[in-house]
């Protein structure tokens, strides 16, 4: 009988040490799996970038480099050019900066790429982009504008997703400071250039516009919310005028960036420094809606600037008193060489700003 019990005894502890041995090997591959998900969420941060026009989608083409993960929120008041033909005889969205996204984060061949960007020289459609039209069509198709643009990235195989700020007509509305009040995001800087005035306050056309749903879940759960680069009162600023966008931003444990532009603008920005820029987003959104400003400090070669400073462009640089002022603000400022010439334009340096914003994830991510 003992004999049988130190059997039993050694069969039991022989168990114990092969369950043992099977939840240590279950609990290491449990956390090699961890480990694994936490670098490809490393390596693929959730960033959402907030803006349109031409900056966004030049930061996006460089952006896409760095993660797929990537939310491009697009402002829907533009009613110049072609999309804003498109948006009176279709009664359609502006298609022109979310076509623009979707093309700067496609993986398509570059002859595709420029069909898309081909613009009609001729007849009815002169000015038009083909990649409007193709937009148009999509969207006849399937009745709704969200789903036209779902369709499209799937065409393209883009990395990450673009989405309209709102679904709604909305039009940008500006109180000058010469007391004019201006509707239509096209008239804005015209009138401003005209009147040698500053916008005071921007507002859309009609009250209490709906977000994307989409819109706001990227934002909820994104690892940065990146507003800009682009044009600080027609691209960036008219994404926040949309309800819940703001309210959205400000709850979200992630950080919130502002990429500075590199130039003035004529009729928006003329005398800005970069404190005045982001000052005019915190006017609109109210406080603590950022937590970093991105600042190039490369200086311009003297025939490239005066190239733009000859229609009133000025070059947007920090000096120790905006330093100071974005302190008592509790705003980090990160200073870099982010600028890049292509085709005798100035062009923020998409991989450059790139590198800045997973540099800040990943300190972020460490604190």
């Amino acid at each position: 009988m003992d004999y049988l019990n130190n059997i039993v005894g050694v069969i039991g502890w022989i168990a114990l040490g092969a369950a043992i041995v099977l939840y240590i090997k279950a609990r290491k591959a449990k956390i090699e799996n961890q480990i694994r998900e936490r670098e490809l969420e490393e390596r693929n941060p959730k960033v959402v970038v907030i803006g349109g026009g031409t900056g966004q989608s030049v930061f996006l083409r460089g952006l896409k480099y760095y993660t797929n993960n990537i939310t491009a929120v697009v402002t829907v008041a533009d009613d110049g050019g072609g999309s804003g033909v498109l948006r009176e005889d279709l009664g359609m969205l502006p298609p022109g900066d979310i076509r623009n996204c979707l093309l700067a984060l496609a993986n398509i061949e570059p002859t595709m790429n420029e069909v898309m960007q081909y613009r009609f020289e001729e007849g009815g459609l002169k000015g038009q982009s083909f990649g409007n039209l193709f937009l148009a069509a999509m969207t006849g198709l399937y009745g709704n504008f969200e789903t036209a643009v779902s369709k499209l990235g799937e065409i393209f195989a883009i990395t990450g997703k673009v989405y309209p700020v709102t679904l709604e007509d909305v039009n940008l509305v500006a109180e000058l400071e010469n007391g004019k009040v201006i509707e239509g995001e096209s008239a804005i800087p015209m009138v401003c250039k005209s009147d040698k005035t500053n916008i005071k306050r921007l507002r859309l056309d009609h009250p209490h516009i709906k977000p994307l749903k989409e819109v706001i879940y990227a934002i909820n759960n994104a690892d940065i919310i990146v507003m800009g680069p682009g044009s600080l009162y027609t691209s960036v600023i008219p994404n926040l005028l949309v309800d819940g966008v703001v309210d959205a931003i400000k709850n979200s444990d992630a950080p919130k960036v502002y990429v500075g532009n590199v130039m003035t603008q004529p009729g928006e920005t003329e005398n800005y420094n970069l404190f005045d820029h982001a000052n005019a987003i915190i006017e609109h959104a109210g406080e603590n809606i950022l937590d970093y400003v991105i600042a190039n400090k490369e200086i311009l070669q003297e025939d490239v600037f005066m190239r733009y400073n000859k229609d009133g462009a000025e070059q947007v640089l920090l000096d120790n008193h905006q330093k100071k002022s974005f302190e008592k603000l509790g705003i980090k400022v990160i200073e870099a060489d982010l600028i890049e010439i292509k085709n005798n334009y100035i062009r923020h340096d998409a991989k450059g700003v790139s590198k800045v914003i997973m540099q800040i994830v990943s300190e972020e991510r460490n604190m």
